[in-house]
Formats: C-alpha cells, sequence, structure tokens
C-alpha cells in the first residue's frame, strides 16, 4: 500500500524554555504532524516531562528520536512509554534505537555490545506490549542500521529508519531500503539532517560534510527549496516507500509549504 506523507519535527529544548514552547505551538500549526525530541542525558532535559509538556500545549503527536537502548533498563523506558501513551491519550510514538557508539562510555556507563543493545531492544518492545495490555498500543519506530536489527524491526517494529551512512549515496540506500523487505506494512521514515546547506542539531554527527553529501546525493539531505523538496520527496515515496519525513526544528518553516501541500497525501 501506499502511505500518505507524515512529517515530524525534532526539536531541542535552547536555553529559552518560552521560545522552545512557541515552537512546539507554531510547528503544530504548521501542519507537522509529530514533535519529537532526542535522548541525551545530561543535554537535554528527560524525555518523558518534555514531551508531556509539549503534547499538553500543542494538539499534536509526540516522540522520542530516539530512545537510547545503551543508556537504559528495559522495562523502565517501556513504562515510561506506556505512560506517556496514556497521559496523551494515544499521541506518542516510540523511537528506538541502539544508541550510539560509545555514548554510554562518555556518559560514564559500562560499555554495552551490539548484541545486547539488540536484546534490550526487543526487551523494550516486549514489556511495552505487556504494559499497554489489548487496549493501548504504542507505535514503535526503530532505528536500524545492520542485518540484525534490520530483522529485529521487521518482527516487532511498527516503523523503521534507517541509520545510513554518511557516504551513502541514493543507489546504495534505494538498495538497503529495497533488500529491508517483509511481508508485514511497515512504515518507512526518513532521517533528514540536512536541509540545503545547513545541518540540523542533535541530528548528525560533528563536522558533516555536507559538500559530500551533496556530492553523493545522500537520502539524508534535502533541497532547501520548498517546491524541488516536494518533488525529491514524492519521487522518494514512489521510488522507495519512504512516508515518514524527520527533520530539524530550524527548517521547519522553510519547508512549511511542502507540509502544507503534502500532508496526508
Amino acid at each position: 500500500m501506499t502511505r500518505p506523507f507524515r512529517f515530524g519535527v525534532v526539536a531541542p529544548i535552547g536555553p529559552d524554555l518560552a521560545a522552545w514552547r512557541e515552537r512546539a505551538r507554531r510547528v503544530a500549526d504548521l501542519g507537522y504532524s509529530t514533535l519529537l525530541m532526542p535522548d541525551v542525558p545530561t543535554w537535554q532535559p528527560s524525555l518523558a516531562p518534555t514531551l508531556a509538556t509539549a503534547a499538553a500545549i500543542a494538539d499534536l503527536r509526540v516522540g522520542s528520536w530516539v530512545y537510547a537502548a545503551a543508556l537504559h533498563e528495559p522495562s523502565s523506558i517501556a513504562w515510561e512509554a506506556h505512560s506517556l501513551s496514556a497521559l496523551t491519550e494515544g499521541r506518542f510514538e516510540m523511537g528506538l534505537g541502539a544508541g550510539r557508539p560509545g555514548i554510554e562510555v562518555e556518559l560514564g556507563m559500562p560499555p554495552v555490545s551490539p548484541a545486547e543493545r539488540r536484546r534490550r531492544m526487543r526487551q523494550v518492545v516486549a514489556a511495552l506490549r505487556e504494559y499497554d495490555g489489548p487496549d493501548v498500543w504504542t507505535p514503535v519506530i526503530m532505528a536500524v542500521s545492520g542485518p540484525k536489527s534490520q530483522a529485529l524491526a521487521l518482527e516487532v517494529a511498527d516503523g523503521v529508519t534507517f541509520v545510513l551512512p554518511a557516504d551513502d549515496d541514493r543507489v546504495q540506500t534505494t538498495r538497503r531500503v529495497r533488500e529491508f523487505g517483509g511481508s508485514r506494512d511497515i512504515e518507512l521514515a526518513q532521517h533528514v539532517a540536512v536541509v540545503g546547506d545547513g545541518v540540523a542539531p542533535f541530528m548528525a554527527a560533528p563536522g558533516l560534510d555536507t559538500a559530500a553529501l551533496h556530492a553523493a546525493d545522500s537520502l539524508i539531505v534535502l533541497p532547501s527549496d520548498p517546491v524541488a523538496a516536494a518533488e525529491e520527496i514524492q519521487r522518494r515515496r514512489d521510488e522507495i516507500g519512504f512516508s515518514y519525513f524527520v527533520i530539524g526544528a530550524d527548517f521547519a518553516d522553510t519547508l512549511a509549504p511542502v507540509v502544507a501541500k503534502l500532508a496526508g497525501q
């Protein structure tokens, strides 16, 4: 099936809390479906109270982009996710991934192997389904890279976003997504770290070479011109299947005409 387009915004909190609240309202007014927050302990406030606050001040969905399994005990974040589903009356979606390599060590925690990260991701979803019970379903969008995490997502997730190497070009990414396959209808989400030559905070590694990304025709990039961006987004759904596009909050106004044209189509 062809899924309708929807658009999310990753909106970290800066030093001006009032400005962040206004940004959340602005994101909703522009027609974006979801306000998302990164999971970066010590850099940002905790996800649960932040997302509950966003859901209370703006009429839109909220979500994690994404909980890092390397940093959390599975049952704890599953309970947090279920609680957010309950408090937002079904407007929460859980983004879940392994976590950036080495992030736990940077935060003073013991290292966590890739296999242990995947095990925790599976445990999170299993615990979340137990907490949700028969009457609630918290959507899970899983950030995946290699074949093992992709297989896990095919088994337990409602959607996926692909963690793409910076040097992946369009052909490589298209092949990667098409090989993902499977008989289940899973939403394909595109993490867009760069719009034009601008890099979204919290969505890319420091020092990202935007010129190299443009040269490679990387799919983590969108044009800053709304007409060109809309054409590119439609092409990506037609050729690859992406229907959910997640951008940084700094570009929400830039791509607002795209959202007005395509959201829900």
